[in-house]
């Protein structure tokens, strides 16, 4: 699902040139579509607590696979708004809460490792899409739609049906559970509900933490392909070099999921968002190929730890009760800033010729982050590590 989201800076050029656009009018489309991703994401978290994610993913794959179909037949500006900003936006709303939440309720040992390797699957997707789709493009950028929207129709469906909420279904207990009853721990039954959770400030540094990330991430993606042609650089070798972000991120996942099964969570977002502010800060210098490629690798690294901790965070800090509903309004936080990053990037460019500005807000945002995962403690209620 998230190969189709990395590909817009691909049809970013193209679009502009066949409609004349600005900048930050067809970034506001991609900013809207992450408003309503969020928005999807808290109702789809929701369903997933109580219908499981099979019914979720199914329906989320269909409305997705039609929003990306209908991106071939756009004429005018209220349609990209549309068929990107609203349908696609609510389909990618099934991104994040539900494969996110059920494999914490799969998963209490190892849990970090699993995310990362879930994580991983997105990393291929943003590895594989943006060079694929920069391909089809020979064919038209409206036929491209065609094709990306038949294969995410088919393949996001088709997975939907092998997925359960939780092992309890099949007459299975999570694994790792066994060592956490034993000492005297109950996920479940101490866990917050999502009024509680709010109570909390852990609850709210979470949000604006992910908040930063979002706006940094999803301005990246946007605006990382276009900054690159700006310097002279061709669409086929920046379309590869936004994809190594894909690459790193599988590389990031699994390497860091595996090292916050060892040290912890909270530490883990602290190495992966130094890595990413100080990326950003980089970009304010780069120019040439290898530099791109070198930060590519970096941030993607960095996304590949972060990504995957919003879930493990969520249950370490409040339980598994209402997890879905609880990950869904976090990670609204994360789909808010990814929908403000890109716009204010591309009304900044509009403005001023450049993005020398916007990156030194991308890496301002980043280092706030950073701060906010230092200051991160446990609740009370659960205690322990995170």
């Amino acid at each position: 699902m998230l190969g189709p989201r990395a590909s817009y800076g691909v049809f970013f050029k193209p679009m502009l040139i066949e409609f004349s656009w600005t900048r930050a009018l067809t970034s506001g489309a991609y900013s809207i579509s992450l408003i309503m991703q969020g928005l999807s994401g808290i109702i789809m978290g929701g369903l997933n607590d109580r219908l499981g994610p099979r019914v979720v993913m199914t329906l989320c794959g269909l409305i997705l696979g039609l929003g990306i179909l209908l991106m071939s037949q756009i004429n005018a500006t209220w349609q990209l708004y549309l068929f990107y900003s609203v349908i696609i936006g609510v389909g990618m709303g099934g991104l994040i809460a539900p494969p996110f939440s059920t494999v914490t309720r799969w998963f209490v040992r190892r849990r970090s490792m699993m995310m990362g390797i879930v994580v991983a699957g997105g990393g291929a997707g943003m590895l594989t899409m943006p060079p694929f789709a920069n391909w089809l493009l020979f064919t038209g950028w409206r036929n491209a739609y065609i094709i990306l929207g038949a294969v995410v129709l088919v393949v996001t469906i088709l997975a939907a049906q092998f997925l359960k909420r939780d092992p309890a279904q099949i007459g299975q207990t999570p694994y790792g559970e066994n060592e956490i009853q034993a000492q005297g721990l109950n996920l479940v039954a101490q866990g917050f509900s999502l009024k509680e959770a709010t109570y909390t400030w852990q609850f709210w540094t979470l949000v604006i933490l992910l908040f930063c990330y979002g706006f940094a991430g999803a301005t990246i993606m946007v605006h990382f392909v276009p900054y690159i042609t700006d310097q002279g650089i061709s669409a086929a070798t920046a379309a590869t070099v936004s994809a190594t972000i894909g690459g790193a991120v599988i590389g990031g996942s699994m390497v860091l999921g595996v090292i916050a099964s060892r040290i912890g969570n909270r530490k883990t977002c602290i190495i992966s968002f130094f890595l990413l502010a100080a990326a950003l800060f980089c970009l304010l210098i780069a120019r040439d190929v290898w530099m791109f490629y070198l930060l590519a690798v970096v941030i993607g690294f960095a996304q590949g730890g972060i990504t995957p901790l919003q879930s493990t965070l969520v249950a370490e800090l409040f339980g598994i009760k209402s997890h879905g509903l609880i990950l869904g309004i976090c990670a609204f936080g994360l789909t808010l800033g990814a929908a403000v990053g890109p716009f204010v990037t591309g009304y900044i460019f509009d403005l001023t010729g450049s993005y020398q500005r916007s990156f030194l807000i991308l890496g301002t945002i980043g280092t706030v982050g950073l701060i906010l995962a230092i200051m991160l403690r446990p609740t009370k209620r659960l205690g322990g590590r995170i």
